[in-house]
């Protein structure tokens, strides 16, 4: 008898059913943890870009302001020169000028390709005011723009 050869009923060595059934269920266990995991480190990372684009923005209109003594809302050419899209294209900037004299503004990032329900857009206005535009009972500012 060859000494690598394992007793069992059949004379074969292998895996049996249940033993395959456990690692399947460890793998699922696994992955059903770190799934969510994954994507809520993906979208903070989407977040951040967003946030970066829009304080990028806004200091655009700060020059703009010191330029020409009011604010606009072109964003290209002709006026800030700045994409209209992060980076990455997961944001969409616009900007909105109101007040006498265009002095005031709020800038908005939309999401752009994804949902974010727990933040939606961020905006920020010439004050420096950072908001979220979400229906979310359990979203806080403080989480989506960061400590």
């Amino acid at each position: 008898m060859n000494p690598r050869q394992t007793l069992n009923a059949g004379g074969l060595g292998g895996f049996s059913l249940l033993e395959l059934m456990i690692v399947v269920a460890i793998v699922a266990i696994l992955a059903a943890i770190a799934l969510p995991s994954y994507e809520a480190y993906v979208l903070r990372g989407k977040r951040a870009e967003g946030r970066a684009a829009l304080l990028d923005l806004a200091a655009r209109e700060e020059r703009w302001y010191s330029d020409n003594n009011q604010y606009t809302n072109v964003i290209g050419a002709g006026g800030i020169n700045v994409s209209v899209s992060s980076k990455n294209n997961y944001y969409t900037l616009s900007a909105t000028i109101t007040g006498p004299s265009n002095q005031t503004y709020t800038l908005t990032a939309a999401p752009n390709g994804f949902t974010d329900s727990k933040c939606g857009n961020f905006t920020l206005n010439q004050t420096g005011a950072r908001g979220i535009s979400t229906s979310t009972a359990a979203a806080d500012i403080n989480d989506c723009w960061g400590r």
